[in-house]
């Protein structure tokens, strides 16, 4: 039986088949393992851009708030004016100074205002003139109209209302610096944004006195400034 078949094989311990499986996870488990370890290093990698980004963009945000108070600081009260920290928006915020009841000629008291106010601020921004994505004269308003329309009406007539008033700002700010039209031209907008913006009081109600602002809030390009700082770490 022998010569027809072939001398039979012994089995094969079962210690030896179970040995041969476990050096294979084990092996498997080392590559798991380095694969886990490239993983982390590179999402660490990629929190420390994150990071490095979210530092540069605060930073850069410091700085600009900075520079406006350092330079306007000593007019804000004389001005009825606040700078906002987190939109970097430069509020007017006294109604009463920049334009008469439901019109959107400039007050000579505000004229004056922005004669002192518009030339020192555009010196300031200059030095962030690369991580600004623009310049936007806004103009806000209460929901207030009269009794006679209904609140989609005074929405639109506001909107109209704020538009004016701050094309109004920009036309007259156009010529002031000669050297500047072209920068002003291609960075600064002028919106309207009728009573979408209110300003509340403690209570949660509108106030309107503060509602009815102007405000020239400076933009950085945060997402160009990201990608920039992402490529040149990368």
């Amino acid at each position: 039986m022998e010569q027809i078949f072939g001398k039979r094989r012994e089995p094969v311990e079962s210690g030896e088949h179970w040995l041969t499986i476990s050096d294979l996870m084990a092996g498997l488990m080392m590559v798991f393992l380095f694969i886990a370890i490239v993983f982390m290093l590179d999402t660490q990698k990629e929190n420390e851009k994150i990071k490095n980004v979210a530092v540069a963009y605060q930073e850069n945000q410091v700085a600009i708030y900075d520079a406006l108070m350092m330079e306007f600081e000593g007019d804000l009260d004389k001005w009825g004016a606040e700078i906002d920290r987190e939109t970097l928006s430069f509020n007017f915020k006294s109604p009463e100074v920049l334009f008469d009841v439901g019109k959107i000629s400039l007050k000579p008291g505000f004229q004056n205002i922005l004669d002192d106010f518009f030339p020192r601020y555009l010196s300031v921004l200059k030095p962030f003139r690369d991580s600004l994505d623009e310049v936007r004269i806004e103009g806000h308003t209460s929901s207030d109209w009269n009794a006679n329309s209904s609140e989609k009406e005074a929405y639109f007539k506001n909107m109209s209302l704020s538009q004016g008033r701050t094309r109004a700002v920009l036309y007259y700010l156009y010529g002031v610096i000669p050297s500047e039209t072209d920068w002003i031209k291609k960075n600064i907008a002028a919106v309207g944004f009728s009573s979408s913006r209110l300003v509340l009081n403690e209570k949660g109600q509108e106030d309107a006195h503060r509602s009815r602002r102007v405000s020239f809030r400076a933009i950085t390009n945060a997402d160009i400034q990201i990608k920039r700082i992402l490529e040149a770490e990368s």
